[in-house]
């Protein structure tokens, strides 16, 4: 597994989820509109809503079997503006909130196979953070 920085970012990403929820987290979430595909249990793509270093949230638009605490490889598909490759993610999801055939699902970053283009898309995010 590929070292990744810890640096602390400063603070760009504005959740859904409430105030202290984003402000007691130790690595900044930057917002994202990626593809991701989970290997082997999902063929549809679905949407990567936000990342960081340690963690993203994975809106999925039709039903999956995901559970929580269970590890799973996930095929990131960065956006095209990127210009960076896909890369793997070995992910545990940690909660999941359904309604109906969706849901957002959250996941801890375990490993990342290669790692620089992981590294480089959260610092590309970060970079597109401060100039919108």
């Amino acid at each position: 597994m590929t070292q990744l920085s810890t640096k602390r970012l400063p603070e760009c990403f504005q959740g859904e989820g409430s105030s202290r929820e984003v402000n007691h987290r130790s690595h900044i979430r930057y917002r994202t509109y990626a593809k991701v595909k989970f290997r082997g249990i999902l063929e549809q793509e679905s949407i990567l809503k936000d990342i960081s270093i340690t963690g993203c949230r994975v809106e999925c638009t039709s039903l999956a079997d995901i559970h929580v605490d269970f590890p799973y490889t996930l095929e990131v598909i960065p956006e095209v503006s990127s210009r960076i490759g896909h890369f793997d993610l070995e992910v545990k999801a940690v909660w999941i909130s359904m309604a109906g055939y969706s849901g957002d699902v959250g996941f801890i970053i375990t490993a990342s196979p290669k790692g620089k283009l992981f590294q480089r898309y959260v610092d590309y995010l970060s970079w597109k953070a401060g100039h919108c």
